[in-house]
């Protein structure tokens, strides 16, 4: 329930801040007397597409620690603590990445990487994925985590997530002026009519979900990246290939909706999954 609360507040946040910026510099005002403001309404578009990206992303990491109730690990207390933060550590350095935070977190079979920044990230595996795994399986996952913040994949699935905002803002309301304006060709009534506000918010629900299907795809070919990142860090495929088949084995637990895309899933409808099925990533790990 927590993890649920956090996410609607702080999507409630973002955009309330995003209407109030918008509003500050003017570019909400894109339908004039004089028609459509193509100009105010890609800064409007913009704005929300990216201001919304790029914010989920700088509170990635707070909203992780908080959701998933991570425990950081400032000082090892114990041997199993001290070897994943050296596992973390050598895998950082190898990768040429600054030190992520390291963190557990209770729950079944999973793990994940997120934050800003290469050198200012956040790696966390759960008690399930150390309870269920061997140490060399274990070893492959930070790696695969690891490798995702190297090839800097939280920053461009922000930036693809951002375009697609962008794109379905800016093309619903164009649409919705064109549609509005064929309905009331013969009124002289001034101002958008119920034609623009329906049409623009079944277009904002169907191009979302086009949208939604291009970033999984991209989110797909990220995660065969990471396989193979993972493979080049420990130097062979062999305990990646491992891992991915234990973990076909298990219930991956599941993430809070906001770090879904950064952790470990099996994923239910290809077009909307973000994760390829276990059996095409050790495919494509094997033929690599």
């Amino acid at each position: 329930m927590k993890r649920i609360f956090l996410f609607v507040a702080t999507n409630l946040a973002v955009v309330v801040v995003l209407g109030i910026v918008a509003s500050l510099l003017g570019v909400n005002r894109y339908l004039t007397a004089n028609g459509l403001n193509l100009s105010a309404l890609l800064g409007f578009a913009l704005i929300m597409g990216f201001g919304g990206a790029i914010i989920s992303l700088l509170l990635s990491k707070t909203i992780a620690k908080w959701s998933a109730g991570v425990q950081l690990i400032d000082q090892p207390r114990n041997a199993d603590e001290q070897w994943i933060v050296d596992t973390v550590k050598r895998f950082a350095d190898k990768a040429g990445i600054g030190m992520p935070e390291v963190g557990i977190f209770e729950g079944e079979p999973n793990a994940f990487a997120t934050g800003a920044f290469k050198n200012n990230a956040l790696v966390a595996v759960s008690t399930g994925l150390l309870q269920g795994m061997t140490r060399e399986e274990v070893e492959a996952v930070i790696g695969h985590e690891v490798a995702h913040i190297a090839n800097g994949d939280m920053v461009t699935m922000t930036l693809i997530q951002g375009v697609m905002n962008t794109f379905v803002v800016f093309l619903s309301r164009v649409v919705g002026y064109l549609v509005d304006g064929f309905l009331r060709r013969d009124s002289n009534s001034s101002g958008p009519g119920i034609g623009y506000f329906v049409t623009t918010i079944v277009l904002d629900i169907l191009l979302g979900f086009l949208a939604a299907i291009i970033v999984a795809w991209f989110s797909r070919q990220r995660e065969f990246r990471a396989d193979r990142g993972a493979a080049d860090l420990m130097g062979r495929k062999q305990p990646m290939i491992n891992a991915l088949a234990r973990l076909g084995g298990m219930v991956p637990g599941e993430l809070p909706k906001s770090m879904q895309s950064m952790g470990i899933t099996s994923g239910v409808g290809k077009l909307f999954s973000t994760h390829p099925p276990i059996e095409e990533r050790i495919a494509a790990l094997q033929g690599a």
